[in-house]
């Protein structure tokens, strides 16, 4: 065995979304940190499709960005269609979504990992843990080199025990071309982990040339593109259309003809599927009454004709797939490039870990991403930001940063996994989060940029940006609220020709674009010369406080009320439960509910309320308790 002769603070097992972002926080806070992949060409690499963000999971990269981390300004540079989603819909559910160029993306960020400081790559496929008196120490290699470090990151992604279906053929390999890992399975369960078997799938990818596209439905993106990332960023790429097309009755046909030989119907698959990200063959058994499922054809890049097939993951066999894909308008001819197929891969239920993503039976180990039993790049990012975070945290003897549920989404995600777990793939809904009215994507900055400032992670650049919008928006709402009109005819004129009713009283401009008729921008050029508010700066950051502004105003009883909730909220959470706290013995709680307890290791009683099968009684016996508790020791 050869020991790498270099110790160090952060070892980061994986390179995908999590391990990127993981490595990056830990290395940018100072922490000689190591990455590890087994194959260099696919660091960051978009294993399904070339897009990024999406409805809740928009809110992730935002946040993302926010504290610092790489996902949003890297799919800036290198997006090839913008768009933002559900416009005509309330501020807390529109998310932002971007098409990639898939080669310029996992380009770039390898690039970004290997100028960044503190950070060493190399390749290698880690087949075990280091481990000595319940505290990591290191990884060994599949050929027997050992990398020692004061904290490890496990980011698997589908890597773990992976298995890859092809109808009723399969092969090991965490991802098509890649090789599984296999020995650090047996390695997490030696040292007494609990392991789940999860299972998720990607679709065929087709050669354009042999795809009609002239009756399809062209989709473009927003002019101007909405950027993802806070800082100053810009579209570099040319930009190019998605297509729309369906399924039809013969597609559906040539499915249930052919579910003998699909491995989820044959019981060849063990894993569980994720509910809300389903195969095809699912689609068509489940929602039998529909006619036809909607099909984008996705650009992957600039310099490639590989077109992906969003919306038509499968792993049947690949003849069936060709006469499958041929059964649809526009792909009559279509030749696949690439066949889909589902990978079956191992994961740790989250409930073994800690809020700050170490786990809780060995000390220094932190795990990120698929591994937890979440789906999709962006949940493994932020885990990833998060988990490098609170690694470099450790080992600088600092405390660890925790995000609640009012802070952000998050908060909100890992909380899920570490007090309820997952059944399934966990993917991230803007329903999960209730304080989703103050969790929005355009305040991510609002909300978690002071952190990220204080973790060295945000640049002083970007902070100067930051305090200029935070400024704006302080001047603009100040000016609506001290700013009124009077009800002469004059004003209440402009008022009419905007399709808005006349005034009775003096009435504050605050209370104008409170009117849903109105908008900010209208009531600040129709009734104030544009020096009163108008400021010369950045346009991009000018635009996102007049967004900000608006927002505030007109959902101003609404944000009020959720801040009331969220105060009630506070009041569990400041309840500690003392990390070696004995739930055992304690009256009124019943066997069930203590081993619960204790299993889950709640932090606060607001976490223990939210432990599944914890009922309100049991939370109130526990806060007289540890009430109780707190006022001996103070009396000792």
């Amino acid at each position: 065995m050869f020991a790498y002769p270099k110790q160090f603070d952060v070892i980061v097992v994986g390179a995908g979304h999590a391990g990127c972002e993981a490595a990056l926080a830990a290395a940018r806070m100072g922490c000689s940190t190591l990455i590890l992949s087994g194959n260099l060409d696919t660091i960051g690499h978009m294993s399904c499709n070339p897009a990024i963000g999406g409805l809740a999971k928009g809110h992730l990269v935002k946040e993302i960005d926010a504290l610092g981390g790489e996902m949003g300004r890297n799919t800036d540079a290198t997006g090839i269609q913008f768009r933002r989603l559900n416009l005509s819909k309330g501020p807390s559910v529109r998310a932002t979504r971007v098409q990639s160029d898939r080669h310029r993306y996992r380009q770039r960020i390898k690039n970004i990992l290997e100028e960044t400081p503190n950070l060493t790559i190399k390749q290698a496929l880690v087949e075990s843990l280091l481990v000595k008196e319940n505290k990591v120490c290191g990884v060994l290699s599949k050929i027997e080199e050992s990398f020692l470090g004061k904290t490890v990151i496990l980011t698997t992604g589908t890597f773990l025990g992976g298995l890859m279906h092809y109808g009723l053929k399969n092969a090991e390999g965490g991802r098509a071309g890649d090789f599984a890992a296999k020995g650090l399975s047996k390695s997490l369960k030696d040292l007494g982990f609990e392991l789940a078997r999860l299972k998720t799938g990607t679709v065929p990818r087709l050669d354009g040339k042999t795809i009609d596209w002239s009756g399809l439905e062209a989709q473009w993106g927003d002019d101007p593109p909405p950027l993802f990332s806070f800082s100053e960023t810009k579209v570099e790429l040319p930009q190019k259309p998605c297509f729309i097309t369906y399924t039809t009755q013969k597609t559906h046909e040539i499915i249930k003809a052919n579910l003998d030989r699909s491995p989820m119907y044959c019981g060849v698959i063990e894993g569980v599927g994720p509910r809300y990200c389903p195969s095809i063959e699912d689609k068509v058994v489940r929602f039998a009454d529909k006619e036809r499922h909607q099909i984008f054809l996705e650009p992957e890049g600039l310099d490639t004709n590989e077109i992906y097939v969003n919306g038509m993951s499968t792993s049947l066999p690949v003849d069936v797939q060709i006469e499958m894909v041929r059964s649809v308008p526009g792909l009559e001819k279509a030749e696949i490039m690439r066949p889909g197929y589902a990978v079956e891969y191992d994961a740790v239920p989250p409930t073994q870990l800690y809020p700050t993503l170490e786990t809780k039976l060995v000390e220094g180990l932190f795990h990120a991403g698929q591994i937890n039993g979440t789906s999709g790049y962006e949940e493994a990012a932020a885990q990833g930001v998060m988990a490098g975070i609170n690694a470099a945290l450790k080992v600088k003897g600092e405390e660890p940063l925790v995000l609640d549920r009012s802070q952000a989404y998050i908060g909100v995600m890992i909380d899920d996994l570490v007090t309820k777990g997952t059944q399934e793939p966990y993917r991230m809904f803007t329903s999960r989060a209730e304080y989703r009215l103050l969790l929005r994507e355009d305040n991510a900055d609002l909300r978690l940029r002071k952190i990220g400032k204080y973790l060295g992670l945000v640049t002083n650049n970007d902070w100067r940006r930051f305090e200029f919008k935070r400024k704006r928006i302080e001047e603009l709402l100040a000016l609506l609220n001290s700013y009124s009109l009077t009800p002469i005819p004059f004003i209440n004129n402009k008022l009419i020709q905007l399709g808005s009713a006349a005034m009775k009283k003096p009435t504050s401009l605050a209370e104008l674009v409170k009117r849903p008729e109105l908008s900010l921008t209208q009531v600040l050029e129709t009734f104030l010369e544009k020096n009163q508010w108008h400021k010369e700066g950045d346009k991009k950051l000018c635009g996102e406080a007049l967004e900000q502004v608006e927002i505030q105003v007109k959902y101003e009883g609404y944000i009020q009320a959720q801040e009331e909730d969220i105060a009630q909220f506070k009041k569990l959470e400041s309840i500690v439960i003392p990390h070696a706290f004995c739930f055992d013995g304690i009256s009124g709680l019943s066997k069930e509910v203590v081993e619960k307890l204790k299993k889950i290791k709640p932090q606060n009683l607001g976490q223990a309320a939210r432990v599944s099968g914890i009922t309100p009684a049991a939370i109130s016996i526990l806060m007289v308790y540890l009430r109780k508790s707190k006022q001996e020791s103070k009396a000792a």
